[in-house]
């Protein structure tokens, strides 16, 4: 009877290995303690087969914890979707945000601000350096032509010494000679200086218009680059905004370059302006330099021609004594 009983457990715990084996895993995953309540029933058949029931099945638990192992991994690959979301969320926004990527990146008409704005820089430092040069020039020539003439006695001695060069004390010399002799016979001498003097002046102001050429550039340059460079920024930050509401997201990283492109065109038109508005406050001081010698020429050339009227009419007078 021992041993039918026996057999009958046997053969009732085969079968439940052979079920256990055959279930999938997520059921055995599900359901672990189904072994302990199948091998429960046949306890009552016997007080022997109790004892041993629970040495049977030890190997069918290791049957299932064998299995169990490989199940772990898509049970981890679940949390990790999420973090390779994310990743790949961020990835596209942590791209090199250089000036020449933000200007490739721009709007069409960001970038044609930038490209303006960066004429308008180009403009300036050449007419910089035009400017440097030829107020650098005249004023060299200038000094060096009041120089040759400061011990002339008469208008034709002083354009002895300067010869046959070209510049603003000859053009004086030369008005104050025309001057002489057109008003020849002549006996008002204050008329005669009166017109020289109106001649000086107009040759004056052609001076100064010609010394200034490239000065309005300079300031147009400085008080409207900042401006639109302004209105590249607000156009960006428009398109940014429009963005951001197509997207449904206010996340920091994909906002952030497109409000960088646009903060560029403010810092172009900085970079056009402030070196206008240096440059031409420097010229400014240099011009009024140079017109400082201009009126010192055209008074050294007004101081010639009285000598010339006064000796003119002391030999006259001398003539009239003999």
């Amino acid at each position: 009877m021992k041993s039918m009983t026996f057999q009958a457990s046997l053969a009732a715990a085969a079968m439940l290995a052979a079920a256990w084996l055959a279930s999938p895993v997520s059921a055995q995953t599900q359901t672990p303690p189904a072994p302990a309540q199948s091998v429960a029933q046949p306890a009552p058949a016997g007080p022997t087969p109790a004892a041993t029931a629970p040495s049977v099945p030890a190997p069918s638990a290791s049957t299932a914890t064998a299995p169990a192992a490989p199940a772990a991994p898509p049970a981890a690959a679940g949390p990790t979707t999420p973090k390779a979301d994310v990743a790949t969320s961020v990835a596209p926004a942590m791209k090199e945000l250089s000036p020449w990527v933000m200007f490739m990146s721009a709007d069409v008409i960001v970038k044609a601000v930038m490209i303006g704005l960066a004429f308008a820089s180009l403009v300036t430092w050449t007419v910089f350096i035009a400017k440097s040069i030829e107020l650098s020039v005249a004023c060299t020539k200038l000094r060096s032509a009041l120089k040759k003439t400061a011990e002339a006695r008469s208008l034709a001695e002083a354009q002895m010494a300067l010869g046959a060069k070209e510049g603003i004390l000859p053009s004086f010399l030369v008005a104050a000679l025309r001057e002489a002799r057109m008003s020849a016979g002549l006996s008002s001498d204050a008329g005669i200086k009166e017109r020289a003097a109106s001649s000086f002046a107009e040759i004056v102001r052609a001076e100064q218009r010609r010394i200034r050429i490239g000065m309005g550039v300079l300031a147009t340059i400085g008080s409207t680059s900042p401006f639109v460079g302004l209105f590249g920024t607000v156009w960006g930050i428009m398109n940014s905004f429009i963005g951001i509401s197509k997207s449904q997201t206010t996340n920091l990283a994909v906002v952030a370059p497109g409000i960088a492109e646009a903060l560029l065109a403010t810092a172009i038109g900085l970079v056009a302006a402030i070196p206008a508005v240096i440059i031409y406050n420097h010229f400014a001081r240099v011009t009024k330099g140079y017109l400082e010698l201009v009126s010192r020429a055209s008074g050294a050339a007004g101081r010639l021609l009285s000598r010339d009227l006064d000796r003119s009419h002391g030999s006259v007078h001398s003539r009239a004594a003999e």
